[in-house]
């Protein structure tokens, strides 16, 4: 489904298939973190390690396009480095896709995960097994990887998502061997992988899901065409997360999801009457009360 509507997005050029991802990679070190010009040279590989992980591994049996890959990106932030080839820090993942008609690019997904602890040794090669937990790096990226494409599938058909969602969750019921964090229902706090794929197929956050598809397909697909019709889909669409809110409130994914598209809703709601703002605005308070001020800018 999503391979059809991409190819309504545009004129096919070639023949050429290309895997799923288009995936950027940096790596960045804590300011305070003294780094030796080995580490350095090890970091240079791991970046080149990781990018060809993300983007020469065939993660579903689709094919795709080059212009059709999957636009993200991916910082990898090294904070400490606790003993010789091992590392902790954090990862922001990021991921986006184009509306229609246009050369605007929509956030999907944006995430930064601190539960990130690997080792990794100079030459070293990551290499995804499905159904194999060998390391925690590459059961990390390859999470992120089913799961940006699951979050991307969900906004071109309703629920699209979920055959990678499920392999994501597979990664993540492997990873149940490992000692280190991210993986599981008990650690503090609720913002972690496990949780992020356990919720998203979860019925009860059913409602996200169809916000998610109606908010691309109905809204941000069809502002070229009819920008007031666009913007009401999208205020229809978030509506769907007032049910997820009351009976899961501050989820992760319901948080992210409106977090991520804060920037995009006051920019698409700059020329709208005051009485349809604040309409915006009080149901993104109702959503995520937390950060009302933060929504509050719509309002400007």
């Amino acid at each position: 489904m999503r391979i059809v509507v991409l190819f309504l997005f545009s004129l096919v050029i070639g023949r050429g298939h290309a895997q799923e991802l288009n995936c950027q990679v940096s790596i960045i070190t804590d300011a305070r973190l003294e780094v030796t010009s080995v580490e350095k040279e090890i970091f240079d590989q791991l970046k080149q390690t990781i990018y060809d992980l993300m983007n020469t591994t065939q993660w579903t049996k689709d094919k795709f396009k080059v212009e059709e890959r999957i636009n993200c990106n991916i910082q990898l932030q090294i904070n400490e480095i606790p003993s010789t080839g091992n590392y902790k820090g954090s990862i922001q993942v990021q991921s986006s896709r184009p509306a229609f008609n246009s050369s605007y690019n929509t956030t999907i997904f944006n995430f930064q995960d601190d539960d990130v602890q690997f080792s990794y040794s100079r030459n070293a090669v990551l290499v995804y097994a499905p159904n194999q937990y060998r390391d925690n790096l590459t059961s990390i990226l390859a999470f992120y990887a089913y799961f940006i494409i699951g979050m991307d599938y969900d906004t071109f058909s309703l629920k699209g998502g979920t055959p990678y969602f499920t392999e994501a969750q597979n990664i993540v019921s492997n990873a149940q061997v490992s000692p280190l964090a991210g993986w599981k229902s008990n650690e503090a706090g609720k913002r972690n992988r496990f949780y992020l794929v356990d919720n998203i197929l979860h019925q009860l956050f059913e409602p996200l899901r169809e916000c998610s598809y109606e908010y691309h397909r109905k809204g941000v697909d069809m502002l070229y065409d009819d920008k007031i019709a666009g913007r009401q889909a999208i205020f229809d669409a978030l509506s769907k997360l007032n049910k997820v809110a009351a009976t899961r409130p501050n989820s992760v994914n319901t948080l992210n999801f409106v977090q991520a598209k804060r920037d995009e809703i006051k920019s698409l709601y700059s020329d709208a009457e005051l009485k349809d703002k604040n309409e915006m605005v009080n149901l993104l308070k109702r959503i995520d009360p937390a950060n009302a001020s933060r929504y509050q800018e719509i309002l400007n």
